[in-house]
């Protein structure tokens, strides 16, 4: 009679839920052990700001199967066959007779676990910056459920007026997001220049903060949190930031990122990887026999650029916990690497990125063309439309697609999900171009945004789309250059809003090939309209009248992000 095989898993959030119940179906005479640490298992992390909100209606939600029933002992034992061990931190790896040494955190009883195959999907944890005042009453993470239950009732009492939000990172916009729908008033301070820094790029991140501006979000970019202040009960009275002095508050949500759980891993002797969180290969294996990790205590293998990087998603926890389910169970499962993907929606502005990001492919020596289109997200008589940027960034020397990221209060997800496949498979600007989308009116437009974007990368590389990107033009503006700013809306649409400026010149591009002799011929003409495509018109017909210096605005002024003056009837 075989020996029965032995499963440790300690974690029990999302990758080591998904590594047991692959690994049940896997084998279903297994005995399989879970730890974790904490009182809930397997729960909806990334719902955390939904609760806090309020679309979320229940705290248990955050735990439940989608059929209702708690993720719970009870739960993993009869549908799993799994033996959950809640409360229950793992404390040693003895590697020799691979035993796993634990302690039960309600009764400080301590038990051993022998184990045939173990696996560590141990987590991250917040980093809580030495700031003063960190520790007062009112500061909180939004890491765990118990977190969001605390905000949500500090919230819900109606003792919060106004917020800071320490890191605009996706957690700490995503909280903000929630709190600003709860009508709390939200104040962002992020020590970079721009919101989601790792996540877009500046020129679509400014999209964001316009969006946000406008909405009343107040933002100090480039700002440092000196200390938090309070009162003599040790509440939350304020923040003090380096270049703003004191903000008043009554709640502050320090969401600076997390950094990977690996101490019980490091103290056995596990290798740890350049970025800081456990080695692995593809199969999930780390330095040791029989020992497999995944989920957010694992570094991961960029796809584009080959490098080492640090990407807690769930995303990846559940595709690499069933890696693992598979390959304890004597499979032979890959998990190839990561694009970085990541979409969220924020402020009702829906925000999506894969791949490489413009600056980091310059970084990393890749020649660079970068795309940019304002456009639609379904036909414009469909009352359901609405206006997407997406921003394409490609390898000049293979014209191999590098990256995407879109924003908008469209559907800008959908085309992040298109672009993604397309550059998980090579795909270069011409397979971009030529992909058979769906179209229908209530769902895009005949040439869908991914496509339009890609054409503008075949346009430049073609000589007939040259470009002044937003952050160009501003740059133009503010140094005195002498150009003409030429705007082709019609005369109604200029009148309600355009540009202060004495360089600005309106001539529709109806009436462009009659009214040319007004445009003068010495100087630099930059074209603009709302999304580009009168713009770029406007720029061929000029050229082909042998005007020498003509660009246009690329994504046209809805990618207009900045502080120069805009006159608005």
């Amino acid at each position: 009679m075989s020996k029965q095989q032995k499963i440790v898993i300690i974690g029990g959030v999302a990758a080591g839920p998904k590594s047991a119940a692959r690994a049940r179906r896997c084998n279903p005479q297994a005995e399989i052990i879970m730890l974790e640490r904490g009182e809930l298992t397997s729960y909806a992390g990334c719902g955390l700001p939904f609760f806090v909100s309020g679309m979320v209606h229940s705290f248990i939600e955050l735990y439940n199967t989608s059929y209702g029933v708690p993720r719970d002992a009870q739960y993993f034992d009869k549908e799993k066959g799994v033996k959950l061990y809640t409360r229950t931190e793992a404390t040693a790896i003895d590697l020799e007779d691979k035993i796993v040494k634990a302690i039960n955190l309600e009764t400080n009883e301590e038990i051993e676990f022998p184990y045939d195959q173990l696996v560590l999907a141990t987590g991250a944890t917040p980093f809580i910056p030495p700031i003063e005042g960190i520790n007062l009453n009112g500061v909180h993470q939004l890491n765990h459920p118990n977190d969001a239950l605390k905000v949500k009732e500090a919230t819900d009492a109606g003792d919060v007026e106004r917020a800071v939000i320490v890191g605009a990172g996706l957690i700490g916009m995503e909280t903000a997001d929630a709190l600003f729908n709860k009508m709390v008033e939200v104040t962002v301070v992020e020590f970079q220049n721009q919101v989601l820094p790792g996540m877009l790029d500046s020129d679509i991140a400014a999209k964001l903060q316009q969006h946000m501006v406008a909405e009343d979000v107040e933002l100090h970019l480039g700002d440092k949190v000196l200390r938090i202040e309070g009162d003599a009960q040790g509440n939350v009275t304020g923040v003090v930031t380096e270049q703003h002095g004191t903000i008043e508050c009554q709640m502050v949500v320090v969401a600076v990122g997390v950094r990977p759980n690996v101490k019980l891993a490091k103290d056995a002797g596990l290798e740890i990887g350049e970025t800081g969180a456990i080695l692995v290969d593809e199969y999930m294996r780390t330095s040791v026999a029989d020992i497999y990790a995944c989920g957010d205590c694992v570094e991961n293998t960029h796809l584009i650029s080959g490098k080492k990087v640090y990407t807690p998603m769930a995303t990846y926890a559940n595709r690499q916990g069933r890696v693992v389910g598979d390959n304890v169970t004597g499979g032979n499962s890959t998990f190839g690497g990561v694009l970085g993907t990541g979409v969220a929606e924020l402020f009702e502005m829906k925000i999506g990125r894969t791949g490489l990001g413009e600056t980091q492919a310059r970084e990393l020596g890749y020649n660079v063309i970068t795309a940019v289109c304002s456009g639609l997200d379904r036909t414009h008589y469909h009352p359901a439309h609405k206006v997407i940027q997406t921003k394409i960034i490609v390898d000049t020397d293979t014209k191999r697609i590098l990256g995407a990221q879109a924003i908008g209060e469209g559907d800008a997800v959908k085309r992040i999900d298109v672009m993604t496949a397309a550059i998980n498979f090579g795909a270069k600007v011409e397979d971009l171009a030529n992909l058979d989308l769906g179209y229908a009116p209530p769902f895009s437009i005949p040439i869908d945004p991914v496509v339009h974007t890609a054409n503008i990368i075949r346009n430049k590389e073609a000589g007939l789309a040259v470009t002044v990107t937003a952050a160009e033009l501003k740059e133009k503006l503010e140094r005195g250059d002498d150009l003409v700013l030429l705007d082709v809306r019609t005369a109604t649409q200029f009148a309600t809003k355009h540009f202060e400026d004495e360089r600005v010149i309106q001539v529709a591009l109806g009436d462009l090939r009659e009214r040319m002799a007004e445009i003068p011929k010495d100087k630099e003409i930059i074209t603009i309209c709302p999304m580009g495509v009168r713009a770029y018109e406007s720029s061929r017909i000029l050229q082909g009248a042998g005007f020498g210096n003509v660009k246009f605005l690329e994504g046209g002024m809805n990618m207009w992000a900045y502080d120069l003056e805009i006159k608005q009837k």
